[in-house]
């Protein structure tokens, strides 16, 4: 069962999530003796990739695809697996990768398992361990198609080095005008701070910073912790904070090792979109906040108060250990 994966990456960059896959698809691969391909979409050093377990780099290169476009890309990964006859496909559990699995699961006609937490429980028949109802259980899913996709749940593998020689190779798939209707007039990014989908730590806060002009008590702690800054809905509703760092079930998916959430009481779909997470810490003002009934670790306390005097022992610790 030969293995492809599609490995993200942004302006030439390849996003960790890049990694844990191959990681992930090299353990699999092992186990089934076979090896990983990657198919990239204008990458610059592809190189990397071996380091985790990729054997063969499909290197796409095409200024029709500097923007993501769905359609196009999951072309491109359909016609990749095609070409290497490959019978287990690989993604993300990113934005762009969810929009793509399904996509590249019709044109495969291969059944589709998303949420993956865990190596296949079984291969004969092909059965995957799955997140499910918003991360509160599992499941064991069987999948019977020839061809499989599955997406990898964020940070429930880790990246795992296991070097192999490299081989690349460029790769032209044709692509359809049609898909390209839609234009991209243009791509607002956040530069010089870490991402959310990129983090291991996210700091969230909510409306217990009590209003924008606080925010930089967060961003002091997030910076402290070489952590991602976010927010709860109300917050961006309020404007104080842009919906791009909205998280929760409504927003963005977080599936951080640590997540700590600031002023934020804890509704149920702020709480489904973060549950994944590993470590969960809260700070709250409110004793009785339903957030506290899955924290992992809870401060009853005045976060205008508490953030400054944590920010500083955390500085205070690395100094010392450094």
């Amino acid at each position: 069962m030969s293995i492809l994966i599609y490995a993200e990456s942004a302006d030439g960059k390849f996003k960790k999530v890049a990694f844990e896959l191959a990681s992930y698809a090299k353990t699999v691969a092992d186990s089934l003796g076979t090896n990983v391909t990657a198919v990239t979409v204008n990458a610059d050093n592809v190189s990397d990739l071996s380091k985790y377990g990729v054997s063969k780099v499909l290197k796409v290169s095409n200024d029709k695809l500097k923007n993501f476009n769905a359609k196009a890309y999951a072309d491109v990964v359909k016609q990749a697996a095609q070409k290497e006859s490959a019978k287990l496909i690989l993604l993300s559990s990113t934005t762009d990768s969810l929009y793509l699995a399904p996509i590249v699961s019709i044109g495969l006609d291969a059944g589709f398992a998303s949420n993956v937490v865990g190596l296949p429980v079984s291969t004969s028949p092909f059965q995957v361990k799955r997140n499910a109802f918003s991360n509160k259980a599992f499941n064991i899913t069987e999948i019977n198609t020839d061809v499989k996709v599955l997406s990898l749940a964020k940070n429930s593998y880790g990246l795992v080095e296991n070097a192999a020689s490299l081989a690349e190779e460029a790769f032209s798939p044709s692509l359809n005008d049609a898909d390209f209707n839609v234009k991209v007039e243009s791509v607002e990014k956040t530069t010089g701070k870490v991402t959310i989908a990129d983090a291991d730590i996210v700091v969230s806060g909510g409306r217990g910073l009590k209003g924008p002009e606080n925010w930089h008590l967060l961003e002091d702690l997030a910076a402290s912790l070489g952590a991602a800054t976010a927010c709860s809905k109300p917050v961006s509703d309020l404007g104080w904070r842009p919906h791009s760092e909205h998280v929760g079930q409504t927003g963005k998916p977080v599936a951080a090792n640590l997540y700590v959430a600031v002023g934020i009481s804890g509704a149920i779909q702020h709480i489904a979109g973060i549950n994944s997470s590993k470590v969960k810490v809260v700070i709250n003002t409110d004793a009785d906040a339903p957030f506290f009934k899955v924290a992992d670790y809870g401060i009853v306390g005045d976060a205008l108060e508490i953030l400054p005097r944590l920010t500083q022992k955390i500085k205070e610790f690395k100094a010392h250990n450094s």
